[in-house]
C-alpha cells in the first residue's frame, strides 16, 4: 500500500473518530431532555447517484488526459444504521453502491463511474407526528471508480436529508432522501491531468424499520376536581386540575373556561363565582399544556347549583289572655333547611313588641279588649333573603265588674219590754198583752227567734233567779198560751237595774250580741188592749 493511501485512511479514520465523540458529547447532554422514541433505525432502499462532475482520466500509454462529464448512474443500493439519543438527534453510519453500467468500449465507457461510500454523523429530525423530516452530515471514504481508469478513495462529506412517513411504530417509508456529495481526485499525474472534483447528489427511497426504546410514552393526562360539588347560588367553588405524564422539564399552564362560567385564576386552582346562578348541573373545564405539540390534555370539573329552601318558623305566645295593660313573651322557633343564618322581627296589630331574637315581650299598653295578632317574621342570610311567617294572637280581656260588698248581716232588734212587779216573776194582763205581740211578730216571721232576756234590779230578792225566772215565765206563756215552737225562743238572764224582760227578734242568719252591743233598738209595738 502507498504512503499517499495510508495518509488517506489515517485522515479518514481521524475524521470519523471526531465525528462520533462530537455527536455522542450532544446526544448524551440532550438525552434526558425530551420524551423517549425507538433507539434504533436500519434503513434499506434503492439509490441512484447524479455525478455532477467532469472526469479527467490520464489513460496508461496516452499522451494525452480525457475529459467527459459524467452520466447518471441509476443503479444502486444503500442502506443506513441510527442510533437515537433522544427526539431530535441520533448518529447514523451509512453505506451505498452504485455499480458499473455494463458497457464495453472505451468510447461508450468514459462517462459512467461507479460510486461507493461509508461514511458516520449526526443526523437531526423534527418528529411532527406522522411526518418526520431530518437532515443529516456525514463524513467518510468516498470512492469514486470511473470505468476507464481505477478506483479511486478521498475523504469526503455529504450534506442532506430527507422525510420519513411513518407507517406504524415500527415501520416508515423514506419518501425522499438527497444527499450532496463532496470529494476531490486525481486521475493521473497533476502536471497534466487536471482533479475531478465530485459535486455529486444522491438521491434515496426505501423503507426503515425502527426498534429499541421501550414502549412508547404514556400520552399527558389531567384530573379535575370541584369542591364543594354542591353549592347555593352566589357561593364560590374552587375548581382543581391536576395533571399526570408532562415532561417534567417543561412548565404546565392552566386555561379554565366554562359557560356561564366566571372562573378566576390560571394556576391548577381557580375559583368560580355562581352569583345569579340558577339551579342546575354546570362543569368548568382545564386545558393543560406544557408547549410541545404532544403535551396537552384537558380534564372537566362538575358541579351542581342547588334551588335555595326558605326557612320556616313557628310561634307562640304565653300567657295567651292577659288584662289591659298586661304583657305576654312571644317565643319563635324557626329554621333553616340550609342552615343559613336567621334573623327575626315582629308586628303586631296593637300595643307594642319589641325585642329582635327568637324572643320578644308584647305589651298591651292601652290596647282596647279584644285579640292582638303578633306576626313573628324570619329571614335567612342571602341576598335576597328567603323570608317565612307565622301568627299568633293574645287576647286582652277587661277584668270582671267588681261586685257590690256583701250585705250586712242581719241584726237582732229589740222587740218589746214586759214590765214586773217588783220582786215579782208572774206575767200579768199587762205583760201578756205585750207577749201576744211578740207571738203574732214570730208568726208574720216565720224564720226569726226571739231572745228574752230577764232582768232584775239590785234591790230585789235574789235578782239572779228572779231575773231567770221573769224570762221564763215570758217564754212559758209564748210556747204554752200562744203555741210558740220553743225552740224558736231563747231566754237569758241579766242584771241591768230594770225590772223588765226585754224581748229581741233576731232574724235568720243574725246573731244575738249577748251584752247588746252592735243592737239597733227599734221602738216597741204599743201592746194591743184587750176587749
Amino acid at each position: 500500500m502507498s504512503s499517499q493511501s495510508k495518509r488517506h485512511y489515517g485522515r479518514v479514520l481521524t475524521m470519523l473518530a471526531a465525528v462520533l465523540v462530537l455527536t455522542c458529547t450532544l446526544g448524551t447532554n440532550a438525552a434526558a431532555q425530551d420524551q423517549p422514541v425507538q433507539k434504533w433505525e436500519l434503513y434499506a432502499g434503492y439509490s441512484i447517484f447524479y455525478p455532477n462532475s467532469t472526469v479527467n482520466v490520464q489513460l496508461p500509454g496516452a499522451l494525452l488526459p480525457l475529459s467527459s462529464q459524467l452520466e447518471t448512474n441509476p443503479n444502486g443500493i444503500g442502506a443506513s444504521g441510527t442510533y437515537n439519543f433522544n427526539r431530535w438527534l441520533g448518529l447514523t453510519i451509512d453505506g451505498s453502491n452504485h455499480w458499473g453500467s455494463g458497457e464495453l468500449t472505451v468510447a461508450k465507457r468514459i462517462d459512467d463511474t461507479r460510486f461507493d461510500n461509508i461514511s458516520i454523523g449526526p443526523k437531526f429530525t423534527y418528529r411532527a407526528g406522522r411526518f418526520a423530516p431530518f437532515a443529516e452530515v456525514l463524513v467518510g471514504d468516498h470512492r469514486l471508480v470511473p470505468e476507464v481508469y481505477h478506483s479511486v478513495d478521498k475523504l469526503g462529506v455529504m450534506v442532506g436529508g430527507g422525510v420519513d412517513v411513518n407507517l406504524s411504530r415500527h415501520f416508515a417509508w423514506r419518501v425522499l432522501r438527497v444527499d450532496y456529495a463532496i470529494s476531490n481526485y486525481q486521475f493521473g499525474p497533476s502536471a497534466t491531468t487536471a482533479a475531478t472534483n465530485l459535486r455529486a447528489l444522491r438521491g434515496q427511497t426505501g423503507l426503515v424499520f425502527k426498534f429499541g426504546g421501550g414502549p412508547p410514552p404514556v400520552p399527558p393526562s389531567a384530573a379535575c376536581s370541584a369542591q364543594p360539588t354542591e353549592v347555593f347560588a352566589g357561593e364560590p367553588v374552587t375548581v382543581t386540575a391536576t395533571g399526570s405524564n408532562f415532561n417534567p422539564k417543561r412548565t404546565v399552564r392552566y386555561n379554565w373556561s366554562g359557560s356561564p362560567a366566571k372562573i378566576s385564576g390560571s394556576d391548577a386552582s381557580a375559583q368560580v363565582d355562581t352569583a345569579g346562578w340558577q339551579p342546575g348541573n354546570y362543569m368548568a373545564t382545564a386545558n393543560l399544556s406544557d408547549g410541545s405539540k404532544r403535551g396537552i390534555a384537558s380534564c372537566n370539573a362538575t358541579f351542581a347549583v342547588k334551588a335555595p329552601r326558605p326557612p320556616t318558623i313557628a310561634c307562640s305566645a304565653n300567657p295567651e289572655t292577659v288584662q289591659p295593660g298586661g304583657s305576654s313573651t312571644i317565643t319563635s322557633v324557626g329554621n333553616s333547611p340550609d342552615n343559613r343564618r336567621l334573623t327575626y322581627s315582629y308586628a303586631a296589630t296593637a300595643g307594642s313588641i319589641s325585642g329582635s331574637d327568637s324572643s320578644a315581650t308584647l305589651s298591651t299598653g292601652n290596647a282596647p279588649p279584644g285579640s292582638i295578632t303578633v306576626t313573628c317574621n324570619v329571614a335567612d342570610d342571602r341576598n335576597p333573603a328567603l323570608t317565612a311567617s307565622s301568627n299568633t294572637s293574645v287576647n286582652v280581656v277587661a277584668p270582671p265588674p267588681q261586685a257590690p260588698p256583701p250585705p250586712a248581716a242581719p241584726e237582732a232588734s229589740k222587740l218589746n219590754q214586759v214590765d214586773f212587779k217588783k220582786n215579782s216573776p208572774r206575767v200579768d194582763n199587762a205583760a201578756k198583752a205585750i207577749l201576744d205581740e211578740v207571738a203574732l211578730r214570730l208568726q208574720r216571721d216565720s224564720d226569726a227567734k226571739a231572745v228574752i232576756v230577764g232582768e232584775a234590779d239590785a234591790s230585789e230578792k235574789d235578782p239572779s233567779r228572779l231575773s231567770s225566772e221573769r224570762a221564763f215565765n215570758a217564754k212559758a206563756y209564748l210556747v204554752n198560751e200562744k203555741g210558740v215552737d220553743a225552740s224558736r225562743i231563747e231566754t237569758r238572764s241579766g242584771n241591768d237595774g230594770t225590772q223588765q224582760a226585754q224581748i229581741w227578734l233576731v232574724p235568720a242568719g243574725a246573731t244575738f250580741n249577748e251584752q247588746g252591743t252592735q243592737i239597733a233598738e227599734q221602738p216597741a209595738p204599743r201592746p194591743r188592749r184587750r176587749k
